[in-house]
């Protein structure tokens, strides 16, 4: 009997996976405890439908980074810090730093732990940097840190 998993079975399957179990393995246990539901026609379509839309919102998702990429990709990010003598900062410039000044001068957002910066920016200047939005999107941008 085929069936659809709602749930992870161990032995059987993953949940959404549709798997073909004993008559009576379905019928007294899968069935009764809600593990799985029988694979008919409406069932079959209901999975198609959510695999479907499963695939379109990855497909938004990956549309909104590639413009956020554009956006950003080759631009500078101005960041004012205080700092002592010699040009060194007073502590260091973050990734959360840096993800806020995005946010303020081009408006949108991005999370902190995609920002990749290779060294710890302890001193003024020009320094590189990274942005990872989705798998195989990447932007590279200037930061820019001056005297506060």
């Amino acid at each position: 009997m085929k069936v659809v998993l709602k749930a992870d079975v161990k032995g059987s399957g993953k949940a959404g996976e549709v798997v073909n179990v004993s008559d009576g393995y379905a019928r007294n246990y899968l069935l009764p405890r809600g593990l799985a539901i029988a694979a008919d026609a409406q069932a079959m379509n209901d999975i198609k439908n959510k695999e479907a839309a499963a695939k379109h919102k990855i497909e938004v998702e990956k549309a909104a980074a590639q413009a956020a990429a554009d956006k950003i990709n080759g631009k500078t990010v101005k960041i004012t810090a205080k700092g002592g003598t010699a040009g060194r900062l007073f502590g260091s410039v973050t990734a959360k730093e840096i993800a806020q000044a995005i946010k303020n001068q081009y408006n949108f957002d991005v999370d902190k732990r995609k920002v990749i910066i290779e060294n710890d920016i302890k001193a003024f200047g020009t320094y590189e940097a990274e942005l990872k939005l989705f798998q195989g999107i990447t932007a590279k941008f200037f930061v820019m840190v001056a005297e506060a």
